[in-house]
């Protein structure tokens, strides 16, 4: 790569007097710019140095690949006469430059709450659709099948306790998620949540304080009430441990604050915050019901642009809501939202097999086939981002199928009783009587998605690079890393566990850069240990001084790109050791460092170690190994020439 040519067509195409910061981590330049209408887009479509664009939090980032990122950095930083900054500047610059959203900010505050716990939701839900086939009649005759076999009943009433627990005691999920995100302590958090939870509360009665009439309301199932409460105790928590002296601080921060917020829930932030949230559900579901079909089409329609903004995120708070009145006081509303992110999905997911039936590209091919796949699951961001907004048309043909199959879906009020995977395995959440329909629509959803997507990309195929022409068109990302090609020509080649730890897919990554697989296949492992060992044996092409990332070339000629946390650059190498040097030759099994999980994650940053295959374009195949868990030097990842 011509380092200075590159950093010039970056240039050129956002504008030498665009800049108001710049920095790098492992593999992408982020900028912060004045503008960001002025950017030639098309220009750095085409460029085949630049792997990939997308725009968060503020920041403008250009995908370059490990061991060239830097250099073309420093070229950047000289040409365009900027001021070298460090990550953790470039975000500050970043929120100080956007304007204050609260509802944005409201949003996104939901969305750190709830990410970490719907794993317990989607397990209670599915647990609540698993029972439903057993007792929905009507389903497999006009009796359910507790009733045709009654010596089942006692696993139904099994499976219906521990489905329903985590709905009931959500609010201590919420209080503990809740607390660490407000900065509170999360065991006191959790014990705010039990006091609001508590069966010594007697709905209908009420204390008498100083001749002040309390209800003794609890707060099952809710989360505004709860998250309303914690924020109050972080406030009342910090304000006491700056004001008490050391002495009684460990004693009396925890009671006062518990004490004073306790009584704040249940005389004045309670009440008011079941208000408004049940006035949200209420909204929606007033929206629902008077525009019926045509409702749930517009939001069929807009649901993957909603996806895009974030805004989606804040979502699980109202299903919840949703979920909780048909399946506890029988409403007869249901999760609808649920429904329609399954259509949304599907139809991502067709459009990007349309263009997998489209391309005669190798690597798009290769993209889009496991983008598909992805999406028809529940995942959408490698289609998204990977294959659909780079073409453009497949995106909105997506829109139409997800709207049309979302019309037929309201029309025939199919609802979801459960959280789960928001595709094609979405029946196992669905209301058992709407199952066949729900079907229909998710077949529906795709077949307008591939067929607008197909038809269009064959009648425009000559305007379309990598759809028509020799499949060796470059339009895939592609990353590597800047060494000289190995003597030796590429072999398979099986990677090894970096660390031990919970394997996943790369799919389920908490950036879209990895998850997207623009950096290539592979594989990632939520960390148990701390200590990060060579994968394969080769030469280090990438060490860097923040010691967060590493860049390894195999004997074999596989180029892997370890990457330990999500924006861990950050840190500046804190709570980071490294023990190897850019040049040297390690084997596998080899130590290349160490890192304080703990620390890390309590500074708030993810610990996921990433392994990615950045020249996995020129093999047949790159496929993650499944398991569970892995220790350090199982095999992970297979490679195959």
């Amino acid at each position: 790569m011509d380092h200075k040519k590159v950093a010039s067509q970056i240039i050129a195409a956002v504008g030498k007097d665009n800049f108001a910061g710049a920095a790098h981590c492992a593999t992408r330049l982020r900028l912060v710019l004045k503008d960001e209408g002025k950017i030639d887009q098309k220009a750095l479509d085409n460029n085949d140095d630049v792997k990939g664009t997308f725009k968060t939090n503020g920041q403008y980032q250009i995908i370059i690949g490990p061991g060239d990122v830097n250099n073309v950095y420093d070229e950047l930083v000289q040409q365009a006469n900027i001021k070298p900054a460090t990550t953790e500047e470039l975000k500050e610059l970043a929120q100080a430059d956007k304007k204050f959203n609260p509802i944005m900010a409201f949003i996104k505050m939901l969305s750190d709450i709830f990410v970490p716990i719907i794993p317990a939701l989607v397990a209670g839900g599915l647990l609540m659709a698993l029972n439903n086939f057993l007792v929905s009649e009507g389903l497999f005759g006009p009796k359910s099948i507790v009733e045709m076999s009654p010596a089942v009943k006692g696993i139904s009433d099994m499976i219906q306790l521990m489905s329903a627990a985590p709905f009931i005691f959500m609010p201590i999920l919420v209080g503990i998620s809740a607390a660490k995100r407000f900065g509170a302590n999360q065991y006191l958090g959790a014990a705010l949540a039990m006091i609001m939870v508590s069966p010594n509360l007697l709905p209908g009665k009420t204390w008498d304080i100083l001749g002040l009439a309390v209800s003794q309301n609890n707060y099952y199932y809710q989360v505004i009430p709860v998250i309303a409460a914690i924020y109050i105790l972080s406030i009342l928590e910090k304000w006491f441990h700056k004001k008490l002296p050391s002495a009684v601080d460990f004693t009396f921060t925890p009671l006062l604050s518990l004490m004073i917020t306790g009584f704040l829930t249940f005389v004045i932030v309670g009440p008011i915050m079941r208000l408004m949230s049940d006035g949200i559900t209420n909204g929606i579901v007033w929206i629902y019901k008077t525009l019926g079909f045509i409702g749930t089409g517009i939001f069929g329609l807009f649901y993957s642009p909603i996806v895009l903004t974030g805004l989606h995120q804040s979502f699980p708070a109202i299903e919840t809501q949703l979920i909780t009145a048909f399946t506890q006081n029988h409403t007869g509303y249901g999760d609808f939202i649920f429904v329609v992110a399954s259509m949304a999905n599907v139809a991502q997911g067709a459009a990007t097999f349309g263009i997998f039936a489209l391309t005669k590209n190798k690597k798009m091919k290769g993209l889009s086939s496991s983008a598909t796949v992805s999406a028809l699951l529940g995942i959408t961001e490698p289609a998204l981002f990977g294959v659909n907004l780079k073409y453009r048309f497949p995106f909105f043909c997506a829109l139409i199928g997800s709207g049309v199959a979302s019309v037929f879906a309201g029309a025939f009020h199919v609802i979801a009783v459960s959280l789960g995977s928001a595709g094609f395995l979405g029946f196992l959440s669905i209301n058992a009587k709407s199952i066949p329909m729900y079907l229909l629509c998710e077949v529906i959803s795709f077949a307008v998605a591939f067929a607008l997507t197909f038809v269009y990309g064959k009648r425009n195929a000559n305007k379309i690079a990598g759809i028509e022409g020799s499949s060796e068109t470059e339009i895939a990302p592609e990353a590597g890393v800047t060494v000289e090609q190995p003597a030796t020509s590429l072999k398979d080649e099986v990677l090894a566990a970096p660390v031990s730890g919970q394997a996943q897919s790369l799919t389920a990554v908490n950036d879209q850069v990895f998850s997207s697989k623009l950096m290539g296949n592979g594989a990632a492992v939520k960390p148990n240990d701390n200590t990060i060992y060579a994968p394969i044996s080769g030469m280090i092409t990438v060490a860097y001084e923040t010691k967060h990332a590493y860049g390894i070339q195999s004997d074999n000629g596989t180029e892997v790109l370890l990457h330990l946390g999500i924006d861990t650059v950050e840190l500046k190498g804190q709570y980071f050791e490294s023990q190897v040097t850019q040049g040297q030759h390690v084997n596998k099994g080899d130590v290349l460092g160490t890192f304080d999980r703990q620390q890390i994650s309590a500074a708030g940053y993810d610990t996921t170690v990433i392994m990615a295959v950045t020249n996995t374009a020129q093999f047949a195949d790159v496929q993650r190994i499944q398991a569970s868990e892995v220790n350090h030097g199982d095999k992970l990842v297979a490679v195959t020439k």
